[in-house]
């Protein structure tokens, strides 16, 4: 079993047991770290983005430099992770 298919079958396994707050109103983001990456926020001095989705192979998604408060930046990431899971998950 590869590591994505352990992580898929974590997250399947921890959604069914009951999602929190967060998981209903950002599921893609919540799903995002369960199965795929992990996301960063804040000022890492390298980019100006506030949040970033990365796997291993790199950063996946960015926020633009416009998003001005934590609420609007986790929005964006939720539709990014969404189209993102669209094209490329499964």
């Amino acid at each position: 079993m590869t590591i994505i298919e352990v992580r898929k079958e974590r997250s399947q396994q921890e959604m069914s047991q009951g999602a929190t707050s967060f998981e209903h109103t950002y599921p893609n983001i919540a799903r995002w770290v369960q199965s795929y990456g992990w996301i960063e926020m804040g000022d890492d001095g390298q980019s100006p983005s506030f949040i970033r989705a990365l796997d291993e192979g790199g950063t996946v998604w960015e926020s633009d430099e416009d998003a001005t408060t934590l609420d609007e930046a986790l929005h964006a990431l939720e539709a990014g992770l969404a189209e993102w899971m669209k094209q490329y998950g499964s």
